[in-house]
């Protein structure tokens, strides 16, 4: 997926994703339950705290 369009997914930019990605902002909690949601993961998970 591109970051276009997990930004549009999260409802935010592209430019914005890329900051998240890059460690340049943190990404915020709500945004994480979106993506852990999406993917059908836990958010520990996506933080590397726990293995799959």
């Amino acid at each position: 997926m591109t970051q276009e369009t997990i930004g549009k997914l999260l409802g935010t930019t592209q430019q914005q994703y890329y900051k998240y990605e890059k460690g340049i902002q943190e990404i915020p909690a709500h945004h994480l339950i979106t993506l852990a949601d999406f993917y059908q993961v836990s958010v520990d998970y996506l933080l590397g705290r726990e293995k799959s």
